[in-house]
């Protein structure tokens, strides 16, 4: 039995950089940073005091009733509201739908760290009696996708692998349409002070907008960040029956494994190699089609060393003709959200031919030899994009995106 076509009809997000697709767009377009000094909380003395923070998020301003955000930890909210907007970018009444033929996925790399945080707090200070009974509810990783599916009444299927496994959901005809993404909200005292105390984070306070810097030979570390992002993925027939735009189709997916270190990646880059041959071959195309890859890029020395090496592995003579960019110079790294947020972004840059820019990278890095598309964003028009992503453990997953047809 052949597969079915999966395609990008709706797009929703919560993000430094915006929430809405237009001032998402501009921000793009323009380089504007999503960095900035930490507002929600008291981070005076930590080493690092800047993120990339949702400092204007109100869940109770996108639908969500006052009485459900006490009951969700923020990654949840950002979830939930991310979805809400999708589902209406779509223009997607799941009232209509068969339930029990629509899914969920929405992945979180730590899940209700604030929860876990605050109510550790209580149990010190004020003892068992006083702890949450929505505790559990709140910190569970698989609560983001739980506060979707009962907000739509989705019967179907759920997890948190999100939108690679989401689409594979769809070509093999188990579901019709699947609601995915990813959601953190690690930007908390203990989140900031565990990335502070593993050193991996970029320490310019005295310039946050410029210190997430992908393959500058002065990086330092990433910019820890926030936020959600989460598409509607539909099987092409049933966009195509109830007259649903495309933004792209999900043409490959492919994931490996590094098995080498919790923290670092394999500096050969033989991981994200696998990971990208794996979606190519999925996608059943050759390399030298895809023209941009929205990468990994933390602007941490390693991993971004190993991606380029990687690439290379990968494209051959091809990767010099490649455009590699990374958005998290503008959004920070969003930990569990930040693959998401690059499929968007893949999505965004076929829908508006558009390849953003790599912003702060002034000089590259030694080893660091690719297209970087350093300063300014370009117009193209582009046929197949890739999104890379790759995490703590050695997790890697690699998406390919095509323009609609």
């Amino acid at each position: 039995m052949s597969r079915k076509e999966v395609v990008i009809t709706g797009i929703g997000f919560v993000t430094p950089l915006g929430n809405t697709i237009e001032e998402f767009v501009d921000a793009l377009w323009t380089g504007r940073s999503g960095i900035g000094p930490i507002q929600r909380w008291d981070c005076s003395a930590f080493p690092v005091r800047f993120g990339g923070e949702c400092t204007s998020f109100d869940a109770t301003q996108h639908g969500v009733d006052a009485r459900e955000v006490k009951r969700m930890d923020r990654f949840a909210q950002f979830a939930l509201v991310a979805a809400i907007k999708a589902v209406a970018d779509a223009n997607l009444d799941t009232s209509r739908e068969d339930a029990n033929r629509c899914g969920v996925i929405i992945g979180s790399g730590i899940g209700g760290l604030e929860t876990i945080q605050e109510q550790y707090r209580t149990l010190l200070d004020r003892g068992v009696g006083r702890v949450s009974p929505f505790t559990v509810p709140k910190l569970m990783t698989n609560a983001a996708g739980a506060n979707v599916s009962i907000r739509f009444g989705l019967k179907g299927p759920t997890g948190s692998n999100a939108i690679g496994d989401a689409a594979r959901a769809i070509q093999s005809g188990v579901a019709d349409v699947m609601i995915a993404g990813g959601s953190e909200a690690a930007l908390c005292s203990l989140g900031l002070g565990s990335f502070c105390a593993a050193r991996a984070l970029s320490t310019r306070n005295d310039n946050p907008a410029a210190a997430s810097r992908p393959w500058d030979r002065a990086r330092d570390g990433f910019v820890l960040s926030e936020g959600a992002a989460v598409v509607v993925l539909e099987s092409r027939e049933h966009a195509k029956r109830r007259g649903a735009r495309e933004y792209a189709e999900l043409v490959g997916y492919g994931v490996s494994a590094d098995a080498y270190h919790i923290t670092s990646p394999e500096i050969n880059g033989a991981g994200a190699a696998s990971a990208m041959r794996l979606a190519i071959e999925d996608a059943q195309i050759n390399a030298d089609q895809i023209s941009y890859i929205n990468a990994h890029g933390t602007s941490t020395e390693l991993g971004d060393l190993a991606e380029t090496r990687g690439i290379r592995a990968v494209f051959g003579a091809h990767a010099d003709r490649l455009m590699v960019s990374s958005t998290k110079a503008q959004l920070g790294h969003l930990l569990g959200a930040a693959g998401a947020v690059s499929v968007i972004v893949a999505a965004l840059s076929i829908d508006r031919n558009l390849v953003p820019a790599t912003i702060n990278l002034e000089e590259p890095g030694e080893g660091c030899d690719l297209d970087y598309v350093p300063a300014r964003a370009r117009e193209r028009k582009l046929s197949f994009v890739m999104s890379n992503s790759f995490g703590f453990g050695g997790h890697n997953a690699s998406l390919i995106l095509k323009r609609p047809a």
